[in-house]
């Protein structure tokens, strides 16, 4: 279109009209409806029998990482690989759906690395592999050229695994290896677990003062008497979802 008109007016405009109107009509670029084109199915285009695969069990320290909205770094030398890997990870916590938290190829320069730490809880993926000497930018290291998975100390308190993440692991990789089960499936199958790990935190919340949220009852979690490793998570959790009394 800029060949043809010389301005990019007449680009804006198609890209215009497909961002408000949903539809693209013209001989350049043909006709299409933007709802043919569900952001859904890009988020299943990676693979997590792939991720299980490599890491097994420890598939449950990234599901940990991401319900904890924990930093979590990638590294490896080939950046389609960081690409691959990084854009399944967000499927690991299909109900927030969210992809925002995706950074899939970050360089060590300061401009970069001052936009990433300005976020809560990232997936951030590097091809430097100076990254690993870097420990202020990550919770969780993964070395993916050698199937390491690495947790920070000053985030090893929060990520304490115990008999509710033995549960979660046991069942994605029990999901993930069965021929018969889809990639969505297996997603499925940690999508439900992953809800109920949330029910657990329902009978210790109550509306807020201002009747705008749920909060964390900490007393009446402490007296139902978890594991202490699970009551650490559930605490944790309710941080990552803001339910704790401010």
């Amino acid at each position: 279109m800029y060949l043809k008109y010389g301005s990019p007016v007449k680009m804006m405009e198609s890209y215009i009209a497909v961002l408000t109107k949903g539809i693209c009509q013209s001989e350049e670029n043909g006709s299409f409806l933007s709802k043919d084109f569900d952001a859904r199915k890009a988020y299943l285009a990676g693979s997590i029998k792939d991720i299980v695969s490599q890491f097994g069990m420890e598939t449950v320290i990234l599901h940990t990482a991401l319900m904890l909205k924990k930093r979590i770094v990638v590294y490896h030398p080939k950046i389609e690989a960081v690409q691959e890997f990084t854009r399944t990870l967000p499927a690991l916590v299909w109900h927030r759906q969210d992809w925002t938290i995706l950074h899939s190829y970050v360089h060590l320069n300061t401009e970069e690395l001052e936009a990433l730490q300005v976020c809560t809880g990232y997936i951030a993926g590097f091809v430097d592999s100076e990254v690993s000497n870097r420990s202020e930018l990550y919770d969780v290291f993964v070395n993916l050229a050698d199937s390491e998975i690495t947790i920070a100390p000053l985030a090893k308190e929060a990520m304490t695994m115990g008999k509710l993440h033995k549960e979660m692991g046991q069942l994605i990789v029990q999901s993930a290896e069965d021929p018969e089960k889809s990639d969505s499936q297996v997603i499925q199958d940690i999508s439900v677990k992953t809800k109920e790990i949330f029910t657990n935190l329902t009978p210790f919340s109550e509306v807020s003062g201002d009747g705008e949220k749920l909060v964390l009852n900490f007393e009446a979690l402490k007296q139902r008497r978890f594991p202490p490793a699970t009551e650490n998570f559930l605490y944790h959790l309710a941080a990552a979802e803001q339910m704790l009394k401010i």
